[in-house]
């Protein structure tokens, strides 16, 4: 029943959104567009429910030179890559509205486990061991409003695994609460490295 209501509640509250922030859309679209050369959306292949891959949709933030497939703070200088409006859409956190999508096509949830890129080797294996791996993946989670980009790969995958086990509705609005706190206040972004 929670994952039917689950699942429910991410195509409606999804659907909503995309309709009532359609010019918000709009605006930021025209906004990359003028900023820099290259697409408005950033297609990058993540891990899935059970393993499976699918494109994550994002807003283009970096220039179209940016090395492919690697987790922002591992790169040498993050900041020489991120655009003007970029820097804007990584901070307040609307460089994942097009995520919307996702979810609607039911490949993301609202709350889950943030989804891993295909090469993250270490953060999928550590996630195996907490079952991390076969729950809908998010667009926030437990990790997320306990330190986003600033946790170990250790710490985010039990956390993750901590959702696994507390996970209800109540839980899931819970963390969506908590997303709007760190949202609202930039807490826990980091460029370029994890503490």
């Amino acid at each position: 029943m929670y994952l039917f209501l689950k699942r429910s509640f991410d195509f409606v509250a999804a659907l909503i959104m995309v309709v009532l922030l359609l010019p918000l859309f709009i605006a930021l679209y025209i906004a990359i567009k003028l900023d820099s050369p290259g697409p408005i959306f950033f297609k990058q292949k993540r891990v899935g429910i059970h393993k499976s891959h699918f494109n994550i949709l994002k807003y283009r933030t970096m220039r179209i030179d940016t090395p492919k497939d690697t987790p922002t703070h591992l790169l040498e200088n993050p900041k020489q890559y991120i655009t003007k409006v970029g820097k804007f859409l990584r901070k307040s956190s609307l460089d994942e509205m097009p995520q919307l999508f996702n979810i609607l096509a039911g490949e993301m949830s609202f709350v889950g486990p943030r989804p891993a890129l295909w090469n993250q080797f270490d953060l999928i294996e550590e996630r195996d061991k907490y079952g991390a791996n076969d729950v809908p993946v998010g667009l926030t989670g437990w990790a997320q409003v306990n330190g986003r980009d600033e946790l170990p790969i250790g710490v985010k995958a039990k956390l993750d695994g901590e959702y696994v086990d507390k996970r209800s509705l109540l839980f899931d609005t819970k963390c969506i609460f908590k997303t709007l706190i760190a949202v609202s206040s930039a807490d826990g972004v980091k460029e370029g490295g994890v503490k």
